[in-house]
């Protein structure tokens, strides 16, 4: 979907296709029939954006046969989809049972980040819309924060500028994001300005996670104001949202996040600052004193509320889309919408169907909000 903000600028809408478990290209082609069209019907859209993952064995194909590129291309505009935005933050394996960790490797001081997003900016080159202004990438922060020492910064900081000089070198613009995410190097909005304030802000900047925000208590405003007296570009703004828990110590509340704890990704829970854990299952077993509420990674949709006692962060979802657009000005033009985790829900969609229902539900509650910004939206 695509919008017109009062300042003119284009504003895509997409939803990331990280909630497929798709590594190789025959998968990645066939989400696009099976998810991708269905979704856009279901919306009553000419067009819908996916911000589609490439794990690296999907981009080193696609990098070494330009046919394959153009079949993809082909594919994409024969079911009315178009690509404006990559996630870049998982290498590989994002689906694995066991991933945890894992999927924060290899980090910024590693050279095969560097190739890895390269080759998938370059294959968004060849998938944009003509017409699109720009293209977006978002990454992971770094890396995670342990081990992280003063040798692995100053690597890290050599690949930025490779990665900036690779992205100079494009036929046309592309922009990476670093996702803040708590447990990582960079935490936080305030982390964000450390690092990367004196990077190339033309091509580097900053994804904004509004799960991450909420998780880690930022006030989006503050937020925003902190990255723009810095120079730092909201390159794309995933909507998401996390759980919020209001009374960690009430044995229903306590029962229900209990059912939620799993083995695929990590669920680092925060009360408030300075206390948190690197997952759910922590602070369950006494990591956090319970005092405050919790706020957990857990991408939740945006569009429905989970069972009581449970609720969402979609306040600091809402807060952060009226910062964003809801002034003269838009900050960004890439919104991607990013529930990976609905197979861990107690209300999980039913197969295929419903999936395509949550995820055309979500996108539909953007539109809304969108327009209740004074978004126009275009082009169907």
């Amino acid at each position: 979907m695509r919008f017109r903000h009062a300042d003119g600028t284009a504003v895509h809408v997409a939803y990331c296709s990280n909630v497929h478990a798709a590594e190789n290209l025959a998968g990645v082609l066939d989400q696009l029939s099976r998810f991708g069209e269905p979704v856009r019907e279901r919306l009553g859209v000419d067009r819908l954006g996916l911000g589609l993952w490439f794990a690296r064995p999907v981009a080193s194909e696609l990098i070494a046969d330009p046919r394959a590129v153009a079949k993809l291309r082909a594919e994409l505009d024969l079911r009315g989809l178009e690509v404006v935005t990559l996630n870049g933050f998982p290498y590989r394996g994002f689906h694995a049972p066991g991933a945890k960790h894992a999927v924060y490797h290899p980090d910024w001081a590693d050279p095969r980040r560097t190739g890895y997003t390269l080759d998938v900016a370059r294959l968004l080159t060849a998938l944009m819309p003509d017409d699109a202004v720009r293209g977006s990438v978002s990454t992971l922060p770094l890396g995670w924060r342990d081990p992280w020492t003063p040798s692995r910064s100053i690597r890290a900081a050599r690949q930025l500028d490779l990665l900036a000089d690779g992205l100079s070198r494009l036929d046309r613009p592309v922009r990476v994001g670093f996702e803040p995410e708590p447990g990582c190097v960079v935490e936080n909005t305030g982390q964000a300005v450390t690092h990367f304030r004196d990077t190339d802000t033309t091509r580097l900047g900053v994804c904004l996670d509004t799960c991450h925000l909420a998780v880690a208590f930022e006030d989006p405003a503050r937020a925003l104001d902190a990255l723009t007296a810095a120079g730092l570009p909201v390159v794309k703004v995933q909507a998401s949202a996390a759980l919020h828990v209001r009374n960690p110590r009430d044995p229903a509340t306590r029962y229900a996040l209990s059912t939620l704890v799993e083995r695929r990704s990590l669920h680092q829970t925060r009360e408030g600052a300075p206390y948190g854990v690197d997952d759910l299952d922590a602070a369950l077993w006494g990591g956090l004193p319970g005092h405050r509420p919790w706020r957990v990674h857990l991408h939740v949709p945006l569009h429905a509320d989970p069972r009581p006692p449970l609720s969402t962060t979609r306040d600091v979802l809402r807060a952060t889309l009226r910062e964003l657009f809801g002034g003269a000005r838009a900050w960004t033009d890439h919104v991607e919408v990013e529930t990976y985790t609905w197979q861990v829900l107690p209300d999980r969609p039913v197969g295929e169907a419903g999936l395509v229902k949550g995820l055309a539900a979500e996108l539909g509650w953007v539109r809304d909000e969108l327009r209740s910004l004074g978004l126009v939206e275009v082009g169907g």
